[in-house]
């Protein structure tokens, strides 16, 4: 048996990943893609039309996971979001507060980093105070708040939380034809209903919501399949190589912006590693910043005043704390894990939405003239 180089090979999962990311990046800048923007656009517009960028993706996301699994390239049940225990409450009290939270803090995660790249100062500060919240939760003083109170209300289920899996434990039906039934059923409707109004039709929208898809299913195969290596030569051990969950991961852009804060604190540590999710955010700002110096678009921006900082201030604490509490952010359950058809990602998913609907209305309270005035 050959013995596999893992230090060339971790190079290669580093490289892919950071290239997938930096098209990603240039990707978003172009085109708008934001699920903030999403809601806030139906919210203030009346228009769909980065609804529905957002739900091609989704539709693309879950048939590319659907067909990688059916011919084996990936496992579908060694993703973080697979597990048999459903963190129910925890995923809907955290996916609420990560929407509210991204509404106040002018997008979420990877909107962030996109602003980064953009020469957006406050979204400079929003990665710093998500970055430390998220830390906080995922292993400081918040973490033993969330743990015990939260996470202690789950739900054990007899197999993976995976439709797929609960579906074929109840059928008979042997999960990989299930999985994959599922996955063109669902992703096709999450596609048809993106694509059937004709003034969807345009570049921007259809290579928006096509690119995110893809990048998604890109990174799945990167973590799952290039980085996955049987028989780790060191510990004997299957591995799935520089993922922070030690599981096969695709995008999510909370505990990412942690991880990265810890690398940049600790980066004389040599137990400290560029990870797949660190690879990631860097690629995203390089991305994004390359195109605004290109297009002429790259300027600074800060803070209008004091109610505009602390409103980016609270919004990212809120979105560190929820993004963790709900094992991911509108990129990480809103189109990676959903994507595996997790039931928390479908729990998620309309949280993200409720959180932003709410937000959105709390400032147009604030904005509203006072009649006693």
């Amino acid at each position: 048996m050959d013995v596999v180089d893992i230090s060339s090979l971790s190079k290669s999962v580093l490289l892919a990943t950071f290239a997938i990311t930096f098209l990603l990046g240039v990707v978003m800048q172009k085109t708008g893609f934001c699920s903030m923007g999403a809601v806030s656009d139906i919210f203030i517009m009346s228009s769909w039309d980065r609804l529905k960028q957002w739900f091609l993706a989704i539709g693309i996301a879950i048939i590319g996971f659907a067909l990688m699994s059916y011919f084996g390239l990936i496992d579908p049940l060694k993703s973080m979001y697979t597990s048999s225990k459903l963190l129910w409450l925890s995923t809907i009290v955290g996916s609420v507060l990560f929407g509210f939270g991204m509404v106040l803090a002018s997008g979420c995660g990877s909107k962030t980093l996109v602003r980064i790249g953009g020469g957006n100062l406050k979204s400079i500060i929003v990665f710093m105070v998500l970055g430390l919240s998220a830390y906080m939760t995922m292993k400081g003083f918040l973490g033993i708040i969330r743990i015990s109170t939260l996470d202690s209300v789950f739900i054990t289920l007899s197999t993976p939380q995976d439709l797929p899996s609960i579906l074929s434990a109840s059928t008979g039906i042997a999960r990989n034809y299930l999985h994959l039934a599922l996955g063109l059923i669902i992703g096709f409707a999450f596609i048809a209903y993106s694509l059937a109004s004709k003034a969807f039709w345009t570049a921007e929208n259809l290579f928006a919501g096509l690119f995110v898809g893809f990048a998604i299913c890109a990174v799945w195969w990167v973590s799952g399949n290039l980085g996955y290596v049987a028989e780790d030569p060191n510990t004997l051990e299957e591995v799935f190589l520089l993922t922070n969950s030690g599981r096969m991961e695709s995008l999510s852009f909370v505990a990412p912006y942690a991880y990265s804060l810890d690398w940049l604190m600790m980066y004389s540590d040599t137990s400290k590693v560029i990870t797949i999710g660190i690879a990631a955010v860097i690629g995203m700002i390089s991305g994004s910043a390359c195109v605004a110096v290109f297009t002429k678009s790259f300027r600074w921006e800060s803070f209008r005043n004091s109610e505009d900082t602390a409103n980016h201030l609270i919004g990212a604490s809120l979105m560190g704390f929820g993004g963790v509490t709900a094992l991911g952010c509108t990129v990480g359950q809103g189109l990676s894990g959903i994507s595996t058809l997790a039931i928390s990602s479908i729990l998620a998913l309309p949280g993200f939405i409720f959180g932003a609907y709410l937000a959105l209305r709390y400032l147009q309270l604030r904005l509203a003239p006072n009649p006693c005035s």
